[in-house]
């Protein structure tokens, strides 16, 4: 495993905003206009959050004319988003809930790394 790529997501996933824009590009493609308006953001909000997304490698963009599309930079990521979000599921599911109380981030390292975990 790539454990940069693995650090990338995270960040990706870090973001509500994200969160949500990847969930609708799981849906397919589209614009930066069209995801605005569907997730109620300003289009600057949605563009600084693609470029993220974009920085992470996780979203690409296609020229459509004048306009620029995004999609997913990988098909497999729908997939990958799903089972991750099943894994979720399935500890909620089992009565132990994961949320901000239970989870500390200590000051990240040179290595990036900083997540501390209770019970782990």
């Amino acid at each position: 495993m790539d454990a940069e790529a693995l650090g990338r997501v995270g960040t990706a996933l870090a973001d509500p905003t994200r969160r949500r824009l990847l969930l609708s590009l799981v849906e397919g493609p589209a614009f930066p206009s069209g995801l605005a308006d569907r997730l109620g953001l300003t289009r600057a909000n949605v563009s600084n959050h693609l470029a993220c997304l974009r920085g992470c490698g996780l979203v690409v963009t296609v020229p459509v004319g004048r306009r620029v599309r995004y999609e997913l930079a990988d098909p497999r990521l729908a997939g990958a988003l799903a089972q991750l979000a099943s894994l979720v599921l399935v500890v909620a599911a089992a009565g132990e809930p994961c949320g901000p109380e239970d989870y500390a981030c200590a000051e990240s390292g040179a290595d990036g790394i900083g997540l501390n975990v209770r019970g782990v």
